[in-house]
């Protein structure tokens, strides 16, 4: 295992600070993590594509603007990933397809530059699966899941929980439409925020749903998720779906508790909600037991542990997400399909086929379960501070496993805990916890009431401080 304080491993927050006080260059770390990229991702496959020239020259603009004086932002020099489905101008962006290996957009995706407004240097592009839906594209090689090579890597931000639990980036961007930044997030070890939906601009993401589809960021600790949050949130005129909200300062309740020097954080008034059936029945024992320890330990510090039900609806909703997703996906690919199906996968074609076959009446059913759904949800979550469930219903399953599943069936029972949040909106983030029997990252997830991301990252910060952390693998250079 990796030394924590291992300069690729530290936190996005603490390099961060150093860069502002000049004790790093952003230059020099900017060359580091490109001179650690080109040794080991061989090994990993996280990046699509790599920004070395602009983002040498974006560092060198940091550190200038240090030495000058002037006002540095929040992700001051840091080096980021991003998912190859965000708009970049002048730069591919081909969202895991071969349609799109030549598309060059003409603008950057909001969160894009905004990340940029906040001084973030972006050192590449992360692979993701097919158009971001099950699987890879048969003729694009999937990320390697750096905790073991057999293991699943996640759905389609693989390449950003990837890149960051290998150390070759500081955070990294995905989007969530069925569990896709919860899943690689719970695989790798990694801290996973799906905002609220439309807390995060689309404008400029490629989507594969647009009424499900949510951007977050995937880091080594909820600190950096609050930092990364905080520039990426607020409202974008250009994206219909935006909320025209205030955004918190996300950042400081979590510092607070992340510079906390008691040894015990105290729980006290903090309730937790958990619907037991949900989170056990046809859930792998070991996967609710991670839960349950979670509690345990919880409770002991003073939590109130809360009985909620979830509403049965979602079942329905995971069930019929392939429905949904379909319609969507087949409209965003309107341009490429069924005139270009020859380089399209099988399981993206089978999706978009699916979408097509889809009548108006079932597509609209869904809709109404969903707009239900969301407003029970909403109660439900009023009641506690945040609820908690697993990610998946199954430990970090190897590759082969996750390879069997049919995405045409929507994988519903795989879909459980991810789905319904991106059907109702609700914001979701993810915790590792210790490693399983097989020496693969636990975890599990919490889920709090709209635009309630403040409320969700101190919670999450707090049991972050109450419980072990992960120390995370170095690949091994000598195998390059």
């Amino acid at each position: 295992m990796a030394d924590e304080q291992a300069l690729h491993f530290q936190s996005l927050s603490s390099i961060c600070r150093q860069l502002k006080s000049g004790a790093l260059s952003s230059v020099a770390l900017t060359q580091y993590m490109f001179e650690r990229i080109h040794r080991l991702d061989g090994q990993t496959l996280s990046f699509a594509r790599l920004l070395e020239e602009q983002a040498l020259a974006t560092a060198a603009a940091r550190d200038e603007a240090r030495a000058q004086g002037q006002p540095l932002g929040a992700l001051h020099g840091v080096p980021i990933a991003i998912k190859d489905l965000l708009y970049t101008k002048d730069i591919v962006t081909a969202s895991g397809t071969l349609v799109m290996q030549d598309f060059r957009p003409t603008f950057d995706a909001t969160v894009v530059t905004r990340l940029e407004q906040a001084g973030a240097v972006i050192i590449g592009k992360t692979q993701l699966t097919e158009g971001a839906f099950g699987h890879h594209h048969p003729d694009i090689p999937a990320p390697i899941n750096p905790w073991d090579k057999r293991a699943w890597s996640g759905v389609s931000s693989s390449g950003s929980g990837v890149s960051v639990a290998a150390g070759l980036a500081f955070a990294a961007l995905g989007s969530d439409t069925g569990g896709s930044i919860r899943f690689p997030s719970a695989s790798c070890g990694l801290v996973g925020l799906k905002p609220t939906y439309g807390r995060v601009s689309l404008y400029g993401a490629f989507p594969l749903a647009g009424s499900l589809d949510h951007i977050g960021p995937m880091t080594r600790s909820v600190e950096d998720a609050a930092r990364m949050l905080s520039v990426m949130a607020g409202y974008d005129e250009n994206d219909p779906g935006s909320v025209n909200a205030s955004v918190p300062n996300y950042l400081a309740d979590v510092v607070a508790e992340s510079s906390n020097e008691s040894s015990e954080v105290s729980f006290a008034g903090v309730r937790i909600g958990v619907d037991w059936d949900y989170v056990s029945n046809g859930v792998a024992l070991e996967v609710s037991q991670v839960v349950r320890d979670a509690l345990d330990a919880l409770s002991k510090l003073g939590a109130e542990i809360c009985p909620v039900v979830m509403p049965e609806s979602y079942k329905i909703l995971a069930g019929g997400w392939a429905v949904t997703t379909g319609v969507e996906c087949a409209k965003a690919h309107s341009k490429f399909y069924p005139q270009q199906k020859a380089e399209y996968g099988p399981d993206l074609a089978a999706l978009i086929d699916l979408g097509l076959r889809v009548t108006a009446e079932d597509y609209a059913q869904l809709e109404r379960i969903r707009r239900d759904f969301t407003e029970q949800m909403e109660q439900v979550l009023t009641k506690v501070d945040v609820m908690i469930s697993p990610c998946m219903p199954i430990a970090t399953p190897d590759i082969e496993v996750m390879s069997e599943l049919s995405p045409e069936e929507g994988q519903a029972d795989f879909l459980t805990f991810t789905a319904p949040f991106d059907y109702s909106g609700h914001p979701t983030l993810t915790l590792p916890s210790a490693l399983d029997a097989n020496s693969r990252p636990a975890s599990f997830q919490l889920v709090a009431v709209k635009l309630g991301e403040a409320n969700l990252l101190k919670v999450g910060s707090m049991i972050e401080q109450s419980l072990p952390r992960l120390s995370y693998p170095e690949l091994d250079q000598a195998s390059t």
